[in-house]
């Protein structure tokens, strides 16, 4: 039996498997990285792996983009093609899955990101993502949302079409098939 936030072996075993194969299928995300050094990062820090643990379950194939030479961590952000499947159709934070009376959705991405142990992606780590590839040009993903804008009802979004990546707003209560969130995780 596993305590809460802690993988099995195997589970962790499974979990290093799958990120080194993703690691190395995308080498063009992150070239001047050591597998390795990474490896032994996530090891020394197996509070870590169950947040992306989740993110690999909801969806969010994570993959290292950055290394953050003041903080000596690697970031991991969710690198599936559209945003995660399993973290789909919720409103942004709590107060709007609140105010919501009829048709609420399940969840909020800020309330799934909290529980996931990882941090909505701001419009800056948003855009950094898509100097990787090409992401959600069918869905549409929730981004941390400046307090003014929240106080006043709205939340943040982005996608990428035309080439070209876009940053949107709606009512934060609002919810979509195909919007979900992006997240990363810093180890």
């Amino acid at each position: 039996m596993t305590q809460k936030n802690q993988l099995t072996s195997e589970q962790r075993k499974e979990l290093l498997t799958t990120l080194k194969e993703g690691f190395e299928k995308h080498i063009d995300r992150h070239e001047w990285m050591h597998w390795d050094k990474i490896q032994a990062k996530l090891e020394a820090h197996p509070e870590k792996l169950w947040s992306l643990h989740e993110m690999e379950q909801t969806g969010g194939e994570p993959d290292v983009l950055e290394f953050d030479e003041e903080t000596d961590e690697y970031v991991f952000y969710d690198c599936s093609t559209e945003s995660p499947s399993g973290r789909r159709s919720v409103c942004f934070d709590q107060q709007a899955l609140n105010s919501r009376k009829k048709n609420k959705p399940e969840n909020s991405a800020m309330a799934m990101a909290n529980d996931m142990g990882i941090e909505l992606l701001t419009e800056e780590q948003y855009r950094v993502l898509q100097k990787r590839g090409t992401f959600d040009v069918k869905t549409s993903s929730w981004v941390k949302t400046p307090e003014d804008i929240r106080q006043r009802g709205g939340a943040l979004f982005c996608d990428s079409r035309y080439g070209h990546v876009f940053l949107y707003h709606n009512g934060a209560d609002s919810y979509y098939a195909a919007r979900g969130f992006r997240g990363l995780l810093r180890v």
